[in-house]
Formats: structure tokens, sequence, C-alpha cells
């Protein structure tokens, strides 16, 4: 992608752009680049989209329009296939994932616009006769202005998981993009506004300045819904400042996903889908796989072969068909890593040193992936998120160890489990707790069904039916039509 088809890098608002405020550099986490510049947000333009979308909402037939928001969500879903190519180069070169995690997420973003599209036709309230010519009336209804705050990992996909939702509802919305992928969220704004059918203002979009965009969303009278996906303790500022205006949270929030491998498992099958599970984005997404739990008898046999795959994971530009782990998002989280990693040996037997990449690669935020023997299940490296490519080993000698073990952390967003025994894999996915379990895969997301977290993973669910109920509302509505 070259500099003349790069996407705005200004504040959409009620359905144009707007170049205010200072500029700030988009930079490709592989070469330390400048791809483009961007404009940072303020409150005031935070106030200028709520209240774009706030007319939208009591101007427009949107709320009352569900065939139109059908036809919107459609129609952005074509847009969007139609230049895929496009959207793909400029994720990797913005957010530096390889070029089949863009892929993944790009052809997501599609099916969840599908999907809700349908569902955006089929919001059926329900109705009752309590008594004699007595009836009730269950209106479902729209929240009201929903707020997307979006991080960086997977800038795309998280924003429509939030958006189509809230769209098929009937809400309209305003968005804070992650000031590292400015430019692929106003790539999604400028397909949108091509959309002759989306009345001006019911999408909005402000790029970041620090927190300020964000905070003056939550603290706004005029947002209804916060939809954010990001870390725990963000999400508990979140529900804090949020609490004065009683919004509604949709929340997905940290992981620390365990996979349980047993001892019937097949190690041919399962070591390439840990390597891939615990490189996902390079680490760098909620649900990637980053402790790894093994039964004893093969706890030997399992850590070579995983050191010797990770070892060999081909480490370089997204871009590059073959790279199996591609940069982090940016130098100040390759340095952390990389202490973190530098650290590991205080914690457990490190059986590989992950490390700074250097070479043709030391300009960008390459790290070389690290894995690490425990045996304290209350090490920091099994309790606290990293956001890369550093796994943990620990080994369990029964099935409640193993349970034990998975469930013994403040998270619960996803976790999966190796074994060729359909009933052990049931019984132990039951008793985990965690708001999916994959059985003999790992990190497979679709529309249809909801994902989200237990315990400090957080509130609600998207994807699936159950994302609409938190930009929804319930009306009563009572007749006595008796003389």
């Amino acid at each position: 992608m070259n500099a003349t088809n790069l996407p705005p890098g200004g504040h959409f608002i009620g359905g144009g752009w707007l170049f205010e405020g200072d500029e700030e550099a988009s930079i490709d986490p592989a070469t330390g680049g400048v791809i483009a510049t961007y404009r940072k947000g303020s409150e005031a333009l935070a106030d200028a989209a709520v209240d774009a979308a706030r007319r939208a909402f009591q101007t427009t037939a949107w709320a009352q329009s569900p065939r139109l928001r059908a036809k919107v969500l459609a129609d952005l879903a074509t847009v969007m296939r139609q230049r895929e190519d496009e959207l793909v180069a400029l994720i990797i070169r913005e957010n530096g994932k390889k070029l089949i995690d863009a892929r993944f997420e790009v052809r997501n973003s599609f099916e969840e616009l599908d999907f809700y599209a349908g569902v955006a036709r089929t919001l059926y309230g329900r109705s009752l006769e309590s008594a004699p010519d007595t009836f009730s009336f269950m209106m479902r209804e729209p929240a009201g202005v929903a707020a997307v705050i979006v991080p960086w990992n997977a800038p795309v996909i998280l924003l429509i998981r939030s958006l189509a939702p809230a769209l098929a509802a009937g809400c309209t919305v305003v968005v804070k993009p992650a000031p590292q992928t400015p430019l692929s969220n106003a790539w999604v704004m400028a397909r949108l506004a091509e959309l002759v059918d989306l009345p001006k203002g019911v999408v909005n979009s402000v790029n970041e300045d620090g927190t300020t965009v964000g905070r003056r969303y939550v603290a706004s009278d005029g947002v209804n819904v916060v939809s954010f996906t990001g870390s725990s303790e963000t999400g508990k500022r979140i529900m804090a400042a949020a609490a004065p205006t009683l919004k509604r949270l949709s929340l997905e929030l940290g992981g620390k996903a365990p996979s349980i491998v047993f001892p019937d498992a097949d190690l041919d099958q399962v070591v390439p889908q840990l390597v891939r599970g615990g490189l996902l984005i390079s680490g760098q997404m909620c649900i990637a796989i980053t402790r790894v739990l093994v039964h004893a008898s093969i706890a030997d046999a399992l850590a070579d072969r995983l050191v010797a795959a990770l070892r060999g994971a081909k480490i370089g530009s997204g871009a590059d068909p073959v790279t199996q782990l591609a940069p982090l998002i940016d130098l100040a989280n390759r340095d952390r890593v990389v202490a973190l990693a530098a650290a590991a040996h205080e914690q457990g037997e490190v059986l590989l040193q992950g490390k700074a990449c250097d070479g043709d690669l030391a300009a960008g935020a390459f790290v070389s992936p690290t894995l690490v023997r425990i045996d304290n299940p209350n090490a920091k490296l099994v309790q606290e998120e990293v956001f890369g490519p550093l796994l943990t080993l620990e080994t369990f000698d029964n099935e409640d160890h193993a349970i034990a073990l998975a469930n013994n952390s403040r998270y619960g967003l996803s976790s999966s489990l190796w074994t060729r025994d359909v009933s052990r894999c049931f019984r132990v996915a039951r008793r985990i707790e965690s708001g999916t379990v994959w059985l003999n895969s790992h990190g497979k997301l679709i529309p249809e069904a909801e994902t989200g977290g237990y315990k400090q993973s957080g509130i609600g669910r998207l994807h699936g039916i159950e994302a609409m109920n938190d930009f929804l509302e319930t009306k009563h509505i009572y007749l006595e039509a008796g003389r």
C-alpha cells in the first residue's frame, strides 16, 4: 500500500472528515519507519462526535428501521470485500501482524457483518394477555449511543464485532481507535462514508490523544453503552468512571489462556497447534496460548518438541507468507517483553531464552520466543499477562490437578485441551472456569458463537445473539382494552 491510497488520518464526525488537532505519526513496527500521520483528538471533538450520534439517533429513521440497518451492514461487508487485499496490507504495515493473521482478521470481519445483517431483521419482542382484554407488549428497542473503544492488536475485527451488533440493534456509535492503529480504523470509516444509505452521524470516530477521548466518552451523559476490549486494569477504571452515569458496559478484558495436554494426546498434532496458538498475533492476543499444562508422564517429550518448534519458528515481516512470528506492536513493548524474558530464570527453568532480534530485524520490534518451565503456580509469569511470545510450561499428575491449575487464575477468557478421550473432553470442559473451551483446537472464533470472560476477564458477551443484549432495552407497554 503506497501513500496515495492510504485512508484519511482525520476524525470522522457527522458523515464528514475533520482534520483538527496535532499531528502524530503512525509507525510501522517492522521497520520503525513512519507510514503516515494522523490528527490527535480532544474533549471537544469527542463531544462533537457524541452530539452527532445523539442527533442521528433522535432525528433519523435509523433506530426504527431494521431493514435499513440490515442493508447498511450488508453493503459495508460488500465494499470491504471488494478491497480485501488493500485492508490486509494496511493491517500488516500498521499493526505488524503476519499475513495469515491479517487475512483471518479481515475475513472474519466480513462474516461478522453478514451475520448481524441477518440478525437486524429478527429482533422480535413478546406479547401476552395476562387477564381478559389485558395485554402486555415487550418491545426490544436500541439503548441509544454506544461508545466502542478499540485496541490495537486486532483493530478491524475488534471494531466490527462491537460495531455490527450495535448498529443491528439500532444504536448510533462513537468510536475511539487505538493510537497505534488509527489508519486501519480510518480505512473502515472511509468505507462507511461510501454508503449512501447510512444516515450522517450514525457512526463517528475520534482519534485518541493519550486517554482524553476514551475518558470523555465514558463520562459523557450522551453515551448509553460502552463496549471496550483491552486490559482488565483499564476495564476496572472504565467501570469506576461509568458508575456516576450508570452506563451499560460490555467488557472483554485480559486472558491467560491455559492449554491442557493429556497423556493420550498425539504430540505430532498438538505441538504445531501450540506453536500457532502461542504465536497468535505474536502472543499479543488475549486468547493466545500462554500456559501449557502437560501431564508429567509426557512433559519432557513435549518440552523437547516445543523448544525445537519455537526455536525454528520463522521470524520476519508479516508480509512474508512464511513468517510465523512477526514484530510486536512497538519498540516499548519489545523492550518490556525482552526484560521479562531476561528475568525469567528467577521464576523457573528457562528452556528457550527469547531476546530482541538483531541483524536485518534490529530496527523493528522483533522478539524471539521464550519457554519457561515453572513449578510454582502462583509465579508472576504464570499469573500475569505478558502480551508477547513468552510461554510457560507446568506439569500435572491427574485430571483434578490439571483443572485446579487451569482455574488458578484471576482470568477466565479462553482455554483448550488436547485428548483423544471424548468423555474427558466434555467432563473437563464443564469444570474449566472459562468463557470458551476449545477441544483439540485453539483460537477458533465464529460470528455465531458468543465469546467473553469469567472472573476478571470481562462482563457480557460479544459475537452471537447475546452480543445484542448490551445494545438493547426491553420496554413493557401495558394495555387494558376491556370496557
